[in-house]
């Protein structure tokens, strides 16, 4: 029998194959029963971009990937020594989801439109809901956080974020009730951030989470229960409007209230006639004009009686030549407002847009979390090597370079840090961006940190007082004398006006001494811009949520953005405005929400009960509607008068 054996082993295989085939059998056993003795890890974040990206920089590149059930959101799988666990090598399993997994949603017949009285609405039962993209989502996580003993959560490090992992870890727990949870706060997805996350895990905060689930469930109600008493009842009464959602939210209706008021100035502004003296000189081949102190006048009379003293004795005499050094600030470091203002008002880039656009560059890790009321830098930055990493760029390297040769990084820091996130910043070099919004963005992130941390604009600012009969003119003049950030900056001016020479106690004839008019000009409308800074002023949503509720409130045509970016309102948005401004002027003013803000704060912080915040906002809105359904018919009369 062994002969045989022998035989067929000798006639069959290369003694050498078999041996190599025995030996990595013994070695695949092995490594199978070391990662089945190892303590597996679930990783989830918040996007696939970001997981993919965490992956690969602690595994250093040597992850292994595969599907899970929804085909958007992968598994990446590696191993690492963990410090949390005395740095016990772990079997890492990264996953991500895709925003919020679940959200709340009223049970039954309540979640119909024609299913109940929309003012039960405010206290019918909600239950938590999950879609179907997001169900095969739920079940790759439930799948594999079987047998793991720690979860880590990789969402962004906000309140929505916090949230999410909440969701994340409730999913988890249902399936793994006894596993542990810490959670990593990173602001950008770079080795040294990722590495500083990884060593520094900590546990989830609750209280955030619970000031986003009582927004959400006020959200819904409120707006659930004013969105169907506007919508039906209108739409029983203007046939065109059945196929429309008059929607109501408690950030939507100020947002509105914004953009109509400055419409309602511009209407209703009466022009009013003024009257001015300008004096002209010609000298050294310049022109130069000098402003009347008083600038203008609206009684004509006056102005005449004043200009008649002036031509009596035309002569004019210098007072003062002043000269001074000046300076043109650089900006602030980068804040989320600033950015969308910014990315409005000089890319031409709405907000919403360019919020998608940074979003897409942090997960690819090109810049910093793009959602941060911080506009200073904390001093564990490395300014210089995120300045030296920009060197080789052919657009802005010349001046990477120069802030460097002049000492380095010298930010002109701001005052408002969220303890959360630095300013805006980019994190690494960006040369094969396809997209054009995307370039334009990281471009003004750019450009933006290397201006904040250059140096001011001087320059020589000279001013000429004069006097003629009494009347005091002025004329000012500017020369630069370092361009410094503006060199790098190019959504900065500074315009130079040179001025003849004049010297002090001299005489002169001016060459034309004019009596003009002129007419008060109405307020312009608001752009994004301009709404945006007022939305933050007034204390309406948070950093995150400005671009979506101007973006809802254009979907459903209360507004409309012109051919020159002004925001102009359209009848249904000044019918609802002019009605609630007669029934329940809160309704359309930014104080309910603003105060609403703050108590959310106060959650996080520990200060407030969540419960109790729900219960007395709800009183509140409950009363605004009951106020809203006793005068329903003359508030739906008032909008139907402006559609």
């Amino acid at each position: 029998m062994f002969s045989l054996f022998n035989h067929t082993v000798i006639k069959n295989f290369d003694v050498s194959v078999l041996s190599k085939k025995i030996f990595n059998c013994c070695r695949n056993f092995a490594t199978a029963k070391k990662i089945t003795e190892m303590v597996k890890v679930l990783n989830v974040a918040e996007k696939n971009d970001v997981a993919k990206n965490v992956a690969n920089i602690l595994s250093r590149g040597s992850l292994r990937r595969r599907e899970g059930y929804s085909k958007f959101n992968k598994i990446y799988e590696f191993q690492i020594q963990l410090p949390v666990l005395r740095n016990q090598q772990c079997q890492m399993i990264m996953t991500s989801v895709s925003g919020h997994l679940l959200n709340y949603d009223f049970l039954g017949d309540y979640g119909k439109w024609n299913g109940c009285d929309p003012r039960v609405l405010f206290s019918a039962p909600i239950t938590t809901t999950c879609s179907e993209q997001c169900k095969l989502i739920k079940r790759t996580i439930e799948r594999e956080v079987c047998g793991c003993q720690l979860l880590i959560i990789w969402t962004d490090c906000d309140r929505e974020g916090e949230n999410i992992g909440f969701e994340i870890i409730k999913i988890c727990q249902e399936i793994n009730p006894g596993i542990r949870v810490l959670r990593a706060h990173f602001s950008e997805i770079t080795g040294a951030a990722i590495y500083r996350a990884i060593n520094s895990l900590t546990d989830p905060d609750k209280k955030i989470s619970d000031a986003v689930d009582i927004r959400q469930q006020l959200d819904l109600r409120i707006g659930a229960a004013f969105t169907r008493f506007l919508t039906l009842g209108l739409q029983r009464s203007v046939p065109h409007l059945e196929k429309c959602i008059i929607s109501y939210g408690s950030c939507q209706f100020p947002t509105l209230g914004f953009v109509v008021e400055r419409w309602k100035e511009r209407e209703e502004f009466q022009p009013q006639p003024f009257w001015f003296i300008e004096v002209n000189v010609k000298r050294d081949n310049m022109n130069c004009t000098f402003t009347w102190n008083k600038r203008r006048l609206f009684d004509q009379r006056a102005c005449v009686a004043i200009m008649a003293k002036i031509m009596e004795n035309p002569l004019a005499k210098v007072l003062k030549v002043n000269n001074r050094r000046t300076s043109k600030y650089r900006p602030h470091p980068m804040d989320t407002v600033t950015f969308e203002r910014l990315a409005s008002s000089k890319l031409k880039i709405n907000a919403k847009r360019a919020m998608i656009a940074a979003e897409r560059l942090y997960n690819l890790g090109f810049i910093s979390y793009p959602r941060t009321e911080t506009n200073k830098f904390p001093p564990e930055i490395k300014l210089n090597d995120l300045i030296q990493a920009q060197c080789d760029n052919q657009q802005w390297g010349q001046y990477a370079n120069r802030i460097l040769e002049r000492g380095g990084a010298n930010p002109r820091n701001g005052n408002k840090s969220d303890q959360a996130h630095p300013p805006i910043h980019p994190t690494k070099p960006a040369t094969n961006l396809t997209d054009g919004e995307q370039r334009k963005v990281y471009e003004l992130i750019t450009r933006h940190f290397l201006a904040c941390c250059w140096a001011d604009a001087i320059g020589a600012e000279e001013t000429v007082d004069i006097e003629i009969n009494d009347e005091t003119f002025h004329a000012k003049g500017l020369r630069i004398i370092e361009k410094n950030y503006l060199e790098v900056y190019k959504y900065d001016f500074w315009g130079e006006k040179q001025l003849p020479q004049f010297v002090q106690d001299e005489c002169f004839h001016p060459n034309s001494i004019l009596m003009k008019d002129g007419r008060t000009t109405a307020p312009e409308l608001l752009t994004e811009s301009d709404l945006i800074a007022l939305m933050e002023k007034f204390g309406i949503g948070t950093d995150a949520t400005h671009a979506e509720h101007i973006e809802k409130i254009k979907d459903r045509k209360y507004i409309s953005q012109m051919d020159d970016r002004r925001l102009k309102p359209e009848g249904l948005g000044i019918g609802l405005y002019e009605a609630y401004m007669e029934i329940e002027e809160q309704m359309t003013q930014p104080f309910l929400r603003a105060q609403l803000e703050i108590e959310l704060q106060q959650i996080c912080n520990g200060e407030k009960n969540p419960q109790e915040i729900l219960r007395n906002q709800l009183i509140l809105y409950e009363k605004v509607y009951h106020e809203s359904f006793q005068n329903r018919n003359r508030l739906f009369q008032k909008i139907i008068e402006f559609i």
